[in-house]
């Protein structure tokens, strides 16, 4: 059986081998639920791939989004090059689920684009785990607790072949129509089949290569893996085992099953609404659900299916879908990264689907079935997972109670640098105060972060600063996710010295010329200034040798005292080992390469926008500017506009190919904005 090979040319130090002693004999001991507190720049992720390592159990990994779930994944795969690493994310690269608005009567028709790339991947993390294998990491977001076909469907479409085996070759090309791939001759796309004489080549869901299967008369003569591009052989096999080409696996004898429980639940659906006084409802729904039927009887398939699911699964009223944690060993362990958001996250799936699918049911666009289309309720997931390890700086009260308060913590910086010193300073005179602060950081060029309580705050705070010489920029809810990062990279650069935001906590935001932390008001409780969030505000300023923190109060509240409290006792802690092992702190240093290609800033223009305060902010115009602004387009025909659309979408689905999450929502949002103007100029003829 084989086993997990951590590469990595370092060693666990600091405290990192008293953590993961303790989390391997937690896991070993059975302990259901573990906490490893850990502070930016420990090392939480070396610490997990070498519990990994030890335990030797399949591990499913949760992150929050898409980018980070990416970042986890690189690492792992650079840990076990010789393991099953997978990645597991929604395959959306632009999704608008249906939904009816009954204040307004919209009717939202569901829209998305589907990545190729990350269905591949998918389907090769679901293939894994049902070959058998135990050495498998799944990298995934909250996509995980979202619906999917049956693991026993989909087990039970699973061709095997071997060398010396009397297969029959049609029949064996029947198998692989059955699990969902396509005969095509031609050319040979993913999911599809050729057979060119006694060669059958089957271009794999789940892979790069191409599987040729060559017979000699009704006998399989030889079993390859062929590369697509040069067509050489990459490695033969006496045996192999063909993966469907889908999630969703059914039978025509499921099918049909199916077609008769959506039609009885329709005719009973339709008499409710007509003895209701809803014959607009019952007209609707009549429609609507027949045409479906229709479609799946002659095609197998029709738009919006997985609102039929519990019908083809086989599942009872108001039971819970399957999903990918179905797929692995009753033994697995999970990791749940940045748990603080993440649970949240997770718990909050099921209230905003249901809420959506009510209205379609109620107003005659779905049948009740839709309503069990849906991700996990919270219990249900927490029934799933039998061993957890909750991976956060800051873990909430929720993942603290479930490991019956126990921690473990990561407290240690391979730097050597300290948490943050904290300061408390009267909210008199604290704009001057933090000026006189800002100029210091200034003269030895480093950078500072201020929070404040509303977007009216950041302005004015910025503009007062513009208008004191300082190069300052504001964020707020209104920039959106890729402009963000631009001002991230700007602040680095020394573009800006100061950055003013309501809510510049981030996970994973790495910004080690930051050596400041301002934070105005914060001794009015509330979510921003509760002891979570300002612990990881501070920490913003964790990665600089001179980090510092001022909390501008008249009072201290429960929040700050805690995060003071806790603040101190890392530094404590951190001091002593240094002392110990005659560390001296060193600064991170890391270079600023551009985030994204379409983003470069050489030359960028720094431009002023007015503030309610009448100063002048800071704001970054992007240069080269975006292709929908340029006036070329203006005059574009449609036909080239359509050219350049099909261009556009190739390098969103490229950017996503490469797991470069962030480069490609600034080509979807480009996608958009094109075909907004495509539709404008069509509208116009």
């Amino acid at each position: 059986m084989p086993h997990f090979e951590l590469t990595s040319p370092f060693s666990p130090t600091g405290d990192q081998p008293q953590a993961i002693q303790q989390l391997v004999e937690g896991v070993r001991r059975g302990d259901e639920a573990q906490v490893l507190l850990g502070v930016t720049g420990s090392g939480k992720t070396f610490t997990m791939a070498n519990v990994i390592a030890q335990v030797n159990r399949p591990t499913l990994i949760l992150s929050h989004n898409k980018t980070l779930a990416a970042q986890l994944y690189r690492e792992m795969k650079a840990f076990f090059p010789k393991n099953a690493v997978e990645y597991y994310v929604s395959y959306y690269d632009y999704y608008q689920p249906e939904a009816y608005i009954p204040s307004t009567d919209t009717y939202i028709e569901k829209d998305l684009a589907i990545n190729d790339e990350i269905d591949k991947l998918r389907l090769a993390a679901t293939s894994v785990l049902l070959s058998g294998r135990r050495d498998v990491i799944v990298v995934c977001s909250v996509s995980c607790i979202y619906g999917m076909g049956n693991p026993a469907a989909f087990y039970e479409s699973v061709i095997s072949v071997a060398v010396g085996q009397e297969l029959d070759r049609n029949m064996l090309l029947r198998k692989l129509l059955d699990s969902l791939y396509v005969r095509n001759d031609v050319t040979l796309n993913r999911g599809e089949v050729r057979v060119k004489g006694d060669t059958v080549d089957v271009a794999l869901a789940y892979s790069d290569n191409l599987l040729r299967i060559t017979y000699w008369g009704d006998e399989i003569e030889s079993i390859e893996e062929i590369d697509p591009m040069t067509m050489q052989r990459v490695a033969s096999f006496s045996e192999y085992r063909i993966y469907p080409a889908n999630l969703f696996m059914t039978t025509k004898e499921t099918q049909e099953r199916a077609v008769r429980q959506i039609e009885d639940d329709l005719t009973r659906q339709v008499e409710f609404f007509e003895e209701e006084g809803k014959p607009l409802e019952a007209k609707r729904l009549h429609e609507r659900v027949t045409y479906d039927v229709e479609m799946i009887r002659e095609l197998g398939h029709c738009s919006g299916i997985e609102n039929y699911s519990r019908y083809f699964d086989g599942r009872e009223p108001g039971t819970r879908p399957f999903c990918l944690l179905d797929f692995f060993p009753d033994d697995f362990l999970m990791f749940i990264d940045e748990s603080h958001v993440s649970v949240p996250q997770i718990g909050g799936m099921y209230g905003g689907d249901r809420a959506r699918k009510t209205n379609l049911v109620q107003y005659g666009f779905r049948l009740p079935a839709a309503l069990d289309n849906r991700p996990l309720k919270f219990e249900e997931f927490q029934q799933l997972v039998h061993q957890v390890i909750y991976v956060s700086a800051t873990p909430a009260d929720y993942e603290l109670a479930q490991a019956d308060g126990v921690v473990v913590e990561q407290l240690i910086r391979p730097t050597g640098l300290l948490d943050p010193v904290i300061e408390v300073r009267s909210r008199e005179h604290e704009a001057d105060d933090l000026l006189e602060e800002i100029l210091q950081r200034i003269e030895v060029g480093e950078r500072v972060l201020v929070t404040t309580l509303s977007k009216r705050q950041a302005e004015e705070f910025s503009a007062y600063l513009v208008r004191s010489g300082i190069n300052a920029c504001y964020i707020h809810h209104e920039v959106d996710t890729m402009e963000r990062v631009q001002i991230m990279d700007a602040l680095r650069r020394g573009e800006y010295d100061v950055l003013v935001g309501v809510n510049l906590l981030r996970e994973g935001l790495d910004l080690p010329e930051v050596s400041l932390v301002g934070i105005l008001d914060a001794d009015q409780e509330g979510f921003l200034r509760s002891k979570t969030s300002l612990t990881q505000t501070i920490g913003r300023a964790a990665r600089h040798v001179h980090g510092k923190a001022i909390f501008y109060a008249d009072k201290i509240t429960a929040s700050m005292a805690a995060c003071i409290e806790e603040t101190n006792h890392r530094r404590e802690v951190q001091l002593r080992y240094n002392e110990e092992h005659g560390i001296t702190p060193k600064a991170v240093k890391k270079g600023v390469t551009p985030t994204l290609p379409m983003a470069q800033r050489e030359g960028s223009d720094l431009s002023p926008k007015d503030t309610r305060g009448g100063a002048a902010a800071y704001v970054i115009q992007q240069t080269p500017v975006p292709v929908a602004a340029d006036p070329v387009m203006e005059v574009m025909s449609p036909d080239q506009l359509r050219k350049t659309i099909e261009h556009t979408r190739r390098q969103m689905q490229e950017a996503a190919r490469k797991l470069d999450f962030m480069e490609a929502a600034q080509y979807r949002d480009e996608l958009l904005r094109l075909m907004n103007l495509l539709e404008e100029k069509e509208g116009g003829h």
